[in-house]
Order: structure tokens, then sequence, then C-alpha cells
């Protein structure tokens, strides 16, 4: 399997705050990875590094063979990351559709400006049914028609996917994507996102629920104090010491990550 994303000794300080310490981590092509660890351990930071929001102080982030770590946000998106958001901020005075249609890739850049007449309106057709086809998947086709920051927190997460796999991403970085989703639509969800990754999508998911995890993902990361203390299977974290004490508290044990 082939390095896609590789993350090479990577630091970010904010003032005298190491928020990451020398982090290395590689995801494979076609990997679904868990990033997991306590509250402040620098998870979402990690994604802000990869999609370009987070300066590095030192270290490397390559992508499909490529240095990334001094391009824009834009430029990277361009290559093919995505990410969703933890707490996802979406518009008002646009429908859950023309957000969702707004996010494709195929309306935007110099063929689709140089478009006229009946060109662009097979490109807006083309476009619609695609939008209405991945809605439809994650469950939102009944909210269409409502203002994208009308609908729950659940479904502005689902919804936030729907528009990065508009742009047919080739690494698709998700942040805490069960968090206000309703539990009866978790095993729903799993079923999308492992359908997204046969369709050749790679994965790297920061998540808290261990169930979510354990059905999910092929490998974990685990980070404590911005450095990785695990790198296993999911069904290997309860055996792990290191990972009981750092991403449950001492105070916790075992116990409670296997009934988490």
């Amino acid at each position: 399997m082939s390095a896609l994303l590789e993350l090479d000794g990577i630091a970010i300080h904010y003032g005298g705050n190491i928020v990451l310490s020398g982090l290395a981590l590689t995801v494979g092509s076609g990997e679904i990875v868990g990033l997991l660890g306590p509250n402040g351990s620098g998870k979402s930071t990690v994604l802000n590094a990869v999609t370009g929001f987070a300066p590095l102080a030192s270290g490397e982030i390559r992508f499909d063979g490529q240095r990334i770590d001094r391009f824009s946000p834009q430029r990277i998106a361009q290559l093919g990351i995505r990410r969703t958001f933890q707490l996802p901020s979406m518009p008002a005075r646009m429908s859950v559709l023309e957000l969702t249609m707004a996010a494709s890739s195929e309306r935007h850049g110099i063929g689709a400006a140089l478009l006229r007449g009946p060109a662009m309106r097979a490109l807006e057709q083309k476009t619609r049914d695609r939008a209405r086809a991945l809605l439809d998947e994650l469950k939102l086709a009944a909210v269409a028609h409502l203002p994208a920051a009308s609908i729950s927190g659940g479904q502005k997460k689902l919804l936030g996917i729907a528009c990065a796999m508009m742009t047919e991403p080739k690494l698709l970085l998700l942040d805490e994507p069960t968090a206000g989703v309703h539990p009866n639509l978790r095993g729903e969800l799993v079923a999308e996102l492992r359908r997204i990754h046969r369709l050749g999508v790679t994965l790297m998911v920061i998540e808290h629920d261990m169930h979510f995890i354990r059905e999910l993902c092929d490998r974990c990361v685990v980070l404590d104090r911005g450095a990785a203390i695990a790198n296993c299977k999911p069904a290997e974290l309860e055996r792990n010491r290191r990972v009981l004490d750092a991403y449950l508290g001492r105070a916790h044990g075992r116990r409670s990550l296997e009934a988490s």
C-alpha cells in the first residue's frame, strides 16, 4: 500500500503552547484511519495542518508524494483533500440543495466560466442530479429545500459530507462525524462512509465513539499532548495501557474502554 499522506516530524506552536510536537503519521492510499485522543491532544490541529490552515513550526507534510505544507488551503483542496468540521456553520440564505450544488468542483474554473446556453444548462442539470443523489444517500432529501442553517446539528454533519463528496476527493478528513447525529443513524453513517471508501476515497476520522471506530476503521493513531502514543488496530486499544491512561484517564481503567 503506497503512502497517500505523510506527516514527517511536524510541530505547531501557538505562542508558548506546543500543540503538536514532532508528530510522524502516515496514511496509506485506501485506508480508513481513526485519529483518537483526549480533548486538547492536537487532533483537530492535525486536520488544520493538512488542509493548510495551521502553519508548521517545523516538519513537512506530503500528499501523494508532493510537499504541501507551504501551499494555500485552496491549492491543497484542488489536489483532492477535503474535510468536514466538528461544528459546521451553514448559510441561512441557501437551501441544502443549493449549497450542495455550489460545492461542485465542476461549476468552478475556466472551463465552466466559458460555458453558455445549452452547455451551461446541461452542466447545471448534471450538478443538480449528483447533488440530489448524494442528499438521498445521506438521508437529507426531505430537507433539500430548507435553508442549510435551519437543519439539525446532525444533519449539518451529513450535509458537510455531501458537500465534500461533490468535489470527488482523494482524501476525506472527518472531524467527529457522529457528534449530534441520532444514534439510530450511526450505523447508516458507517455504511455510507464505507460506500464512499469503496469509490476510492481514503478516510481519516476524528471520533470519540469507540463503537463507531471499531465498525469503520482499519487502524487507529492515538495522540496525547501533541505526540502519537499508539498506532494499532481498533481491537488492540483496550490492551494498550498508555491509551487507557491518556485517552480515558487513569481512574477509568480497562473497563471504561470496553464499555464505551
